[in-house]
């Protein structure tokens, strides 16, 4: 039997392509958001599309949450991307990214996002910004006693980076995340 080689590429390689599958994932978000918002307005289609990203927030939290209770670890913020729960790619996404403590909290940066500046150049960033919503989801999913929300967002800002950090969920925001007519979106906080 003949023995299989290995295929090899670089790093740089393996960055290039992650980049590639973010922009188009960044160009589907918007095409698929223009559609709807044009076919049903701005306020009901923004509102649709907000539903979605809800959902597709949900399916990853419980998918990371189940990769965590098959670990034997608790489903704490801590724990949320041990091992096999990793939910993004670890490189490629974004130029880099960097801890910072403000007024006691830990945030994270993460800068020259892909998907942002796709919708950033395409003049898109607010309607690219509904995707974001995904952070707040599935962090909800995982765990509703916490949330991943965003003290700054790349798209349709100025800015450099997007800023998140974890913090508690209040009960209301409890209530509004599973009720499936509440609006939702002030969970996360760059507003």
């Amino acid at each position: 039997m003949a023995e299989k080689k290995e295929e090899m590429i670089s790093l740089d390689e393996a960055k290039r392509a992650v980049e590639i599958t973010c922009q188009r994932l960044a160009l589907l978000h918007i095409a698929f958001a223009r559609a709807i918002v044009n076919e049903l307005g701005e306020e009901e289609g923004k509102k649709l599309i907000l539903k979605a990203i809800k959902d597709y927030g949900k399916m990853i939290g419980e998918k990371v949450k189940a990769d965590v209770k098959d670990m034997g670890l608790e489903n704490i913020p801590q724990n949320y991307g041990a091992g096999k729960s990793r939910d993004l790619p670890a490189f490629g996404m974004h130029t880099g990214r960097e801890k910072v403590t403000i007024n006691g909290e830990t945030r994270t940066r993460a800068f020259g996002c892909v998907m942002g500046k796709v919708w950033n150049a395409m003049g898109e960033g607010e309607l690219g910004r509904l995707y974001c919503y995904v952070d707040p989801a599935k962090y909800m999913a995982f765990n509703p006693k916490f949330k991943l929300m965003h003290t700054q967002c790349l798209p349709g800002s100025s800015g450099d980076c997007c800023e998140m950090v974890i913090r508690p969920t209040t009960e209301q925001e409890r209530r509004d995340f599973n009720n499936e007519d509440a609006d939702w979106s002030y969970i996360d906080g760059d507003k």
